[in-house]
């Protein structure tokens, strides 16, 4: 099975090139695929000049078995024409046939034992082939969630890792809760400070009416102390 060997041996060392390469997993699987039915076609044309030749030799062995069994026809017809020495020169060609036709039953045998071999090895290469490519979508499916995984790792790390960012953002909540203490305080004076004026206000309109009332109230003795007309 040297073919096949020989297509191991250069899938593998496709394969180890890629990897080498540090190629993007979608980009190595889909070449690695490319590589696998190009070496899938010439395996078959590999096959298939087996298969020519194993049935070369058998059309050579039934040729040559043909070829005996005429030789033994004009065996017979000299033996009946009582031509003795020329049915021997017959029946010593018709030898010759059946030893070359001995000959090439050996090697069709040999040829059909490998074509069969072959035959099988390359359908076991196919069906590797076609889960190659069924699997080959899930890989790359896990591939590049191991590569998002990976991005979102790194970006922690280096975020994680770059401690003035965090303490720009410390200070910045500290700048900002300042601020809103600040507005906090500020409101509240003012709060204060409109309820002081409107307390001022009432304080003063009561003063008012206070004084008031009582102006009245000295009028109005005043009046009934005035003698009458």
């Amino acid at each position: 099975m040297g073919i096949f060997s020989r297509l191991r041996t250069l899938i593998a060392a496709n394969v180890n090139a890629l990897i080498g390469k540090a190629e993007k997993p979608e980009k190595m699987l889909n070449q690695l695929i490319i590589e696998m039915n190009e070496q899938l076609i010439e395996s078959k044309k590999a096959v298939a000049m087996a298969i020519a030749d194993e049935k070369k030799l058998e059309r050579e062995k039934d040729n040559q078995a043909a070829q005996a069994k005429e030789w033994e026809r004009k065996a017979m017809l000299a033996v009946t024409s009582g031509k003795d020495d020329l049915a021997k020169e017959a029946l010593l060609r018709k030898q010759e046939y059946d030893n070359a036709a001995a000959e090439y039953q050996k090697q069709w045998e040999a040829q059909k034992t490998s074509v069969d071999q072959l035959k099988e090895s390359l359908r076991e290469l196919q069906n590797k082939i076609e889960e190659a490519q069924r699997k080959k979508n899930l890989l790359i499916a896990r591939a590049k969630r191991a590569e998002a995984q990976q991005k979102i790792q790194d970006t922690i790390s280096s975020v994680s890792g770059n401690r003035s960012a965090f303490d720009a953002f410390d200070r910045m909540a500290a700048k900002v809760d300042e601020m809103e203490a600040m507005a906090d305080a500020t409101k509240e004076l003012q709060d204060l400070s409109n309820d002081s004026n409107l307390e001022r206000k009432f304080k003063e309109l009561e003063k008012s009416d206070t004084t008031a009332d009582a102006l009245l109230l000295e009028l109005k003795e005043k009046m009934k102390a005035l003698p009458e007309k």
